[in-house]
């Protein structure tokens, strides 16, 4: 069963729009939305009145001062006035929990068509700002001095792992490498440069330890950007054809790391089962996935979150060579947000746009050949909110 046999009617990707990401100085948080607000609009063949509602994904957390951005949208066009627009924040899963709004919108048949924005401004703020902005999105750490930051919780992570199922420094050090070479291909990264295994699996002046096990290639950058898309009931007429949800899946999981165990990302494995039963479809039919690579660790328990391998043996994935561009489920074909950047509340918008592109083959170089069908992961805190959604080429 699809989320169309489900619920009656489509939701469709109809139009969308992508800024660069990374240190974009003589941008604002308002001229970014603006920009791929206007963009979606246009890439969708409609008017900027046909808008129903706006759904914006930012996290923010003390990163800028103005902690009110809904209403920036409106500054498209004068159509858009009266447009009822809400924030969403959900930590670094804004932009996705901001799209699965908009798409409950649709199915509730309150609106027909939505605007979502996924949208950050980082860059400006001081490491110390930005590590506690990130810090407010743990349970245990929030509030609380820190070192190492978001990094040093997922670096418990990876020492976890590592007891239980043996070292993970070098398989680490080839996602890394993975993603850096697939993020020279995508004109929005931030980071556009081959850097090689052995580079990212050595740790050296250039590549510092940040928090053991994680070197600073384990690590995605801070960044600004947007990105946005229009999403419909119907076809809307666009330039390029649309993309279909076939299914999508929302699951936390409890806040304390106490009540969870640190290896296992129980919740996001949740949100995979429910995204892939709405659409009626497996792992097997999947062309390709974007996924939630704020660490190397995370990328390598997604594989098991998934159920690509069996827990403990996500290196296997690399091995064989499965999400390598060639492989038989290429995974952050974009970089992922560890070559493209990660601008929080951006991210999970971000990834709808670039699967999308890759469906409608407008992906340029990053294209895959033909691919019909992929899935999108984006995560809040240590494996705490998580969204799945499964997309389809009309």
């Amino acid at each position: 069963m699809s989320l169309k046999e489900q619920f009656g009617k489509d939701v469709l990707l109809s139009g969308w729009g992508h800024s660069r990401f990374g240190k974009l100085t003589d941008e604002t948080l308002e001229s970014l939305i603006v920009q791929v607000a206007a963009e979606a609009i246009g890439n969708a063949g409609i008017e900027p009145g046909q808008i129903d509602e706006i759904y914006l994904g930012q996290f923010n957390s003390g990163m800028m001062p103005l902690a009110f951005p809904s209403s920036l949208a409106l500054q498209v066009s004068e159509q858009l006035a009266n447009v009822p627009a809400t924030r969403v924040e959900n930590a670094c899963a804004s932009g996705s929990a901001a799209f699965q709004q908009g798409t409950k919108s649709l199915l509730a048949g309150t609106a027909k068509t939505v605007l979502v924005i996924g949208a950050e401004k980082m860059t400006q703020a001081g490491a110390d700002v930005v590590g506690a902005a990130l810090l407010g999105a743990d349970y245990d750490m929030a509030g609380k001095r820190s070192t190492t930051g978001f990094t040093g919780l997922f670096a418990e992570v990876a020492k976890h792992y590592g007891k239980r199922y043996g070292p993970v420094s070098d398989v680490l050090g080839t996602i890394a490498a993975k993603n850096h070479r697939n993020g020279v291909d995508n004109p929005y990264a931030q980071l556009r440069k081959d850097l090689g295994e052995e580079f990212c699996r050595t740790v050296s002046d250039k590549n510092p330890m940040v928090a053991d096990p994680l070197r600073r290639t384990d690590c995605s950058p801070v960044s600004d950007g947007a990105a946005a898309v229009v999403l419909s009931v119907s076809p809307t007429g666009g330039a390029t054809a649309p993309v279909r949800l076939a299914g999508f899946g929302h699951a936390n999981d409890f806040f304390p790391a106490e009540r969870r165990d640190p290896t296992a990302f129980n919740a996001t494995r949740a949100s995979w089962q429910r995204a892939l039963a709405m659409a009626g479809v497996g792992l097997d039919d999947l062309d390709f996935a974007e996924v939630h690579d704020c660490f190397t660790i995370a990328e390598l328990l997604m594989y098991e979150a998934m159920g690509l391998t069996e827990p403990g043996q996500g290196a296997r994935a690399l091995e064989e060579g499965w999400v390598f561009k060639d492989g038989k489920l290429p995974v952050n074909v974009s970089g992922g947000l560890k070559a493209k950047g990660h601008p929080v509340g951006a991210t999970g918008v971000s990834q709808h746009v670039i699967a999308a592109m890759q469906l409608t083959g407008t992906a340029g170089d990053m294209q895959l050949a033909n691919p019909r069908r992929a899935a999108v992961q984006n995560m809040g805190g240590v494996g705490i909110a998580n969204y799945v959604s499964v997309l389809e080429a009309v």
